[in-house]
């Protein structure tokens, strides 16, 4: 692995308690080119921008997969990865849906490992700050035939954050348009699938709302996802989320939770959620309260969820799972708490010499 080490860190310009989520990056970011059928020597350099010619094959049909995970740091100065392996392992499925070469293991880790080093200070300790590390590959070769590509980028950059959204979400139910449908892409993270949920989104932001609830292609009966993150709601003492198919992302966050909940002793099913159910259980006041999880948002509390014109406030909670859940996970990415799970990775440098 080639390493170019910036000469000056701008990171004493950044002002890391007003951050915009996903605007600010860190001094370094990783390249790797798959040509004639193999992947090349990765390069960490300089965070800057890239040579591209106008008929680069992403630009035109979308060829492009990524991943969202975080790094944390511990009150002792370490920095811990948060399930290092799913990330890998989710980005290769991505990849493999939309016809593009998997990353080797290798590169990925190496990579992600000695970029870690390079900007640890961009890691800030406290539980609200984490890095926020996107690994994505994209068709780079220039052709503008509907085809797959004949080369391929790989690459990681890296963004310091805190909160993604300010205060609990006011989200709308969604029945005209949609996120996904079976047997397409909703169950990987390729680039294009959010692209098609903006227009949606944005219709709900002018009226107020923070997201949207998705629900299935087919009658709009179910619930499926909440914007970019996965959904739950509690049913008297019972944690619901709907169960995975190809048109919901398997979120490592949602893993967790699952994971999590049962540790707690909470009841947790994975199962379709229609809204007729919701709608009943608000009515008979057994609708307790509702959260979104994912990797930028960790957990995040529902406020209201509206039907049409119906509005489904949701009354703080004494006994909140979601604040239990939250406080459990953040614990454990910031090693405060046992990791019995084998979640967190130390950084390590896994490159002898530059």
């Amino acid at each position: 692995m080639k390493i170019t080490q910036k000469g000056h860190s701008n990171i004493q310009e950044i002002d890391f308690n007003n951050l915009k989520f996903g605007a600010t990056f860190s001094d370094h970011m990783l390249i790797c080119k798959h040509k004639d059928g193999k992947w090349g020597e990765a390069e960490i350099m300089s965070y800057q921008p890239l040579p591209m010619m106008p008929g680069t094959q992403v630009f035109h049909y979308g060829q492009s997969v990524f991943e969202g995970m975080k790094a944390f740091k511990t009150d002792q100065g370490k920095v811990l990865l948060f399930r290092e392996e799913d990330n890998f392992n989710r980005l290769n499925k991505s990849a493999k849906r939309l016809c593009i070469p998997e990353i080797p293991k290798e590169i990925f880790m190496d990579g992600l490992h000695e970029i870690l080093n390079l900007d640890s200070e961009w890691v800030k300790q406290g539980d609200n700050f984490s890095l926020y590390i996107r690994p994505f590959i994209f068709a780079s070769g220039q052709c503008i035939k509907a085809t797959i590509s004949d080369e391929y980028t790989f690459m990681i950059i890296c963004s310091p954050t805190t909160t993604y959204y300010e205060g609990d979400m006011q989200v709308k139910i969604e029945q005209k348009y949609t996120r996904a449908v079976k047997g397409g892409t909703g169950a990987v993270k390729a680039a294009g699938n959010y692209a098609a949920s903006f227009y949606a989104t944005k219709l709900a932001r002018e009226k107020g709302f923070s997201q949207i609830i998705w629900t299935d292609a087919e009658n709009h009966e179910y619930l499926e996802e909440a914007g970019t993150m996965n959904v739950w709601i509690r049913i008297d003492d019972t944690l619901i989320t709907p169960k995975l198919s190809d048109t919901i992302l398997g979120g490592i966050t949602r893993d967790s939770v699952v994971q999590l909940a049962k540790d707690m002793g909470i009841e947790v099913e994975e199962r379709a959620i229609s809204i007729s159910e919701l709608k009943e259980a608000h009515q008979n006041g057994r609708l307790k309260e509702a959260f979104g999880t994912g990797t930028a948002v960790s957990v995040i509390f529902i406020g209201s969820i509206t039907l049409d014109e119906n509005k489904m406030q949701f009354p703080k909670q004494v006994d909140s799972y979601a604040r239990k859940l939250k406080a459990n996970l953040t614990a454990i990415q910031h090693g405060k708490i046992a990791d019995n799970h084998g979640w967190t990775t130390e950084v390590e440098s896994s490159v002898a010499s530059h």
